[in-house]
């Protein structure tokens, strides 16, 4: 049997780190369906505080998800979720996602994504493979690999 799974991550601004994580890994925004939204709050099975404005569309408040650009087809693990919690991060990630950034690229790719707000963290090396350790701009953890 096969199972379908999600990433989901942690953050006090779901919505603002959702469009970091999808310009940096070149994946899309999940649209956001306002009609249904709409919907469920003129039934009463919402409020106007589970809803905000985001870059001008109507989405939940509490999460907003990133989807690779294949869309469904791309099978599995092909949607990541931002979501509120209170709490601000104060320890290391225990799972952390690696991003191939193809041979060549890691500085370039290092360059561009501290300049959109991530923090460099470390630099490993084990024989051939080198990768840099980054922060995204709420603190949490990706490596980026050659």
């Amino acid at each position: 049997m096969a199972f379908s799974y999600q990433v989901v991550v942690d953050s006090a601004d779901p919505h603002a780190l959702a469009d970091w994580w999808a310009e940096a890994i070149g994946w899309d925004l999940e649209p956001s369906n306002e009609e249904f939204i709409r919907g469920m709050v003129a039934a009463g099975h919402a409020t106007e505080a589970d809803t905000k404005t985001h870059n001008g569309v109507l989405v939940w408040a509490l999460g907003q998800a990133i989807v690779h650009p294949d869309g469904k087809d791309a099978g599995p693990g092909s949607r990541i979720l931002f979501q509120v919690v209170p709490e601000p991060k104060t320890v290391k990630n225990r799972l952390h996602l690696d991003v191939k950034v193809g041979e060549g690229n890691l500085e370039g790719e290092l360059a561009r994504l501290t300049s959109r707000g991530a923090t460099e963290l470390y630099r490993g090396q084990q024989g051939p493979s080198h990768w840099i350790t980054i922060a995204d701009p709420e603190g949490n953890e990706l490596c980026l690999h050659s």
